[in-house]
């Protein structure tokens, strides 16, 4: 491995952990592996802190790959929580408003799924780092100041049910999709076309490209792999 010259790293990001949080981490204990100050890293793609899975790290000469990465399909797997929404769509925030579910089957999600296939139109969720006038909107949000934000066109390859709980009013999704998509708004919306609410209870990016979560080394391994890398020293 040349972590200098440019290496691929993928992580398994942990639950309630930062993108950046996670990269800061790696490039810390990668530093101090090859001994240089800061080892030049970034990231393929940010998942929210209460998301887990694939988050692909680049260094050195590879960050410039980063954009055509971040171009590549995703797929994620999403647990839907029906029947209440929350501010932010999933579970950093309390719940503020509570609907009916008593008409939601099985039969009417495996109906309602579908008109989420294709070129779709999605407003991101106000708690994002979507730029709103030169300022990440989910710190406007946190000012508790309104904002507006414009829906834009999301690709959605494929939508799938995995699972139906009807007691806990529960549903979980497979999704492959684009770059841009917010599986938050996705509940949202799908919460609303089934005449009810919805928010994130789980979310898991399983891949990015040919990139899959078994290819991911978690926080926990990381160290003893990278004691194992034979490291190759720049020449100067």
């Amino acid at each position: 491995m040349n972590f200098q010259e440019g290496a691929y790293i993928y992580i398994n990001k942990p639950y309630r952990m930062s993108s950046f949080g996670a990269l800061a981490h790696i490039r810390y204990l990668v530093s101090k592996k090859i001994h240089v100050k800061r080892v030049k890293m970034g990231h393929a793609g940010t998942l929210d802190p209460l998301a887990t899975g694939v988050l692909i790290l680049c260094t050195g000469k590879f960050t410039k790959q980063i954009e055509s990465l971040q171009l590549h399909t995703k797929e994620y797997t999403a647990t839907l929580q029906l029947g209440a929404t929350t501010p932010s769509y999933d579970m950093e925030h309390e719940v503020d408003a509570t609907y009916p579910t008593e008409h939601i089957t099985r039969e009417l999600i495996e109906k309602t799924l579908p008109q989420f296939v294709g070129d779709i139109q999605q407003v991101p969720p106000l708690f994002s780092a979507v730029m709103v006038d030169g300022h990440r909107a989910y710190k406007i949000a946190r000012k508790g100041q309104e904002v507006e934000l414009a829906a834009k066109t999301v690709h959605i390859d494929e939508i799938e049910l995995i699972s139906f709980d009807a007691e806990k009013m529960q549903m979980s999704i497979r999704v492959v999709c684009g770059k841009g998509t917010y599986i938050r708004s996705m509940a949202r919306d799908i919460g609303e076309a089934l005449g009810s609410g919805a928010y994130l209870t789980a979310l898991c990016r399983t891949r990015v490209g040919d990139v899959r979560i078994d290819d991911c080394l978690t926080f926990d391994n990381f160290p003893e792999w990278l004691d194992s890398q034979e490291i190759e020293e720049n020449k100067k």
